[in-house]
């Protein structure tokens, strides 16, 4: 399986559609990652113009992975990202998630429900052995949403974030 010839899809779940991001995005993506909430536990500053949506919406298409747009079937908005990304094929396939969701639709169960189908896609599709998610000390939503999923936590913290991993075995 190579990265330059996979497609990846839409996917849905009841409430839920998710598309992968594309340049088109932009005006949504920047309206999401301008609100400092969103980007609080994240490696990036909230975007203050829209090419720095585009940017951001950049990096993930010429990532090995992706990222999907988490779209509300209620109105079609933008509610939040999630995806792999830094793909590693080969004999232990692994990559690394990420996910972010509006303040608005915190604790709806959307992100469970965003993730559920993501994963499953990383195990059964993409191949993976191994996802990876990194989290900041503070962000106990996300650390909560991980454990939910049983992503295993690593002992060592490493610059300030906490590792966790979830191997093909646990998946369930």
């Amino acid at each position: 399986m190579n990265r330059t010839n996979f497609i990846f899809p839409e996917l849905e779940t009841d409430r839920l559609r998710l598309a992968v991001l594309t340049l088109d995005d932009a005006a949504a993506v920047f309206e999401h990652f301008s609100d400092e909430n969103v980007t609080r536990f994240m490696d990036i500053e909230p975007c203050r113009t829209i090419e720095e949506a585009n940017e951001v919406i950049q990096f993930h298409i010429d990532d090995t992975g992706t990222r999907w747009g988490i779209f509300n079937k209620a109105d079609g908005q933008l509610i939040g990202t999630c995806g792999f990304h830094c793909w590693v094929q080969g004999e232990k396939s692994r990559a690394e998630i990420g996910f972010d969701l509006a303040v608005a639709h915190w604790g709806r169960g959307f992100m469970r429900e965003a993730l559920q189908p993501v994963l499953a896609f990383g195990f059964n599709r993409m191949g993976l052995d191994l996802i990876e998610a990194t989290v900041e000390q503070g962000n106990e939503r996300s650390i909560g949403l991980l454990k939910r999923f049983q992503f295993e936590r690593e002992i060592e913290l490493r610059d300030g974030l906490i590792y966790y991993c979830l191997h093909r075995e646990g998946w369930r």
